[in-house]
């Protein structure tokens, strides 16, 4: 191509590439992603204490409270989330994505999203739920027909599973790599026995997505819900999803491999 013309071809294409890119990065500021990620990280505070004391017997003190602490940043889990999430859905059009979740309905969603997902870090709010749930089942509540309809369109029962035991072989992996495994674990041993987790970690994830949407969306008229499972299932819908699932798996991956590799240090310095 003649010089002026690869200019001028360069030119015209770059505002809509930019658009879409600023659209993918509203859209993150739009879900509210950084409230998601600081939930996250009480979550990761909690299970790294009871990682503490399950594996390296509650004796990884102050060392490993600070390990844990350093791991789960909310600025570094944020960036490796946004940087995948924008780059996934950098030749997606979000503008659509970004007006729904912008406007009221959407905004109303992320809040009851995120204010449910922080109340089930409380242990019997979890099983208030979770007992809700079962008794909506007994009583035919088409209630949870409509969320089994919401899960069903954004693939939440079967992403996630996939995302916890890409999770948990990465904590594998990272413990191998401090060959501190008794009876010297191989790495297809620890995959045998990742495998060997799927349908428990099917059945939990199954029982807590249940109990959070229905805590969450309770407020919601099956109207407003119908609104919501209709701009999942847009094309644009589905590639927003997906890539909050690849962004959060990285993430999960990340941490995990580290936790993995942080214990495996300490047992062997500890002896434990």
């Amino acid at each position: 191509m003649r010089l002026a013309l690869a200019l001028l071809c360069a030119t015209a294409a770059a505002p809509p590439v930019l658009a879409q890119q600023t659209d993918a990065d509203a859209l993150y500021d739009a879900l509210d992603l950084g409230t998601v990620i600081e939930v996250m990280r009480e979550e990761g505070l909690d299970y790294g204490e009871d990682l503490g004391q399950d594996l390296l017997g509650g004796q990884g003190g102050t060392a490993w409270t600070n390990l844990v602490d350093g791991l789960y940043d909310t600025g570094r889990m944020g960036d490796i989330v946004r940087a995948r999430f924008t780059q996934e859905l950098s030749d997606v059009d979000t503008a659509p994505l970004v007006e729904f979740f912008k406007g009221d309905l959407g905004q109303r969603v992320i809040r009851l999203e995120n204010e449910a997902r922080q109340a089930l870090t409380d242990e019997e709010i979890e099983d208030a739920a979770a007992a809700r749930v079962t008794q909506m089942r007994a009583d035919d509540d088409p209630r949870i027909d409509l969320i089994g309809t919401f899960i069903e369109a954004n693939d939440l029962v079967e992403s996630n599973v996939v995302g916890a035991m890409n999770s948990n072989y990465a904590f594998y992996t990272g413990l191998l790599d401090g060959d501190v495994v008794d009876g010297g674990m191989t790495e297809e041993q620890a995959l045998s026995d990742v495998w060997a987790q799927e349908e428990a970690i099917r059945e939990d994830t199954r029982d807590w997505v249940y109990s959070y949407l229905t805590l969450a969306y309770q407020p919601l008229s099956d109207e407003e819900l119908n609104r919501y499972i209709d701009i999942s299932r847009t094309d644009a819908g589905q590639a927003m999803n997906q890539a909050l699932f690849d962004a959060f798996d990285e993430m999960y991956v990340d941490l995990s491999r580290r936790l993995g590799e942080g214990a495996a240090r300490m047992m062997a310095s500890e002896d434990i």
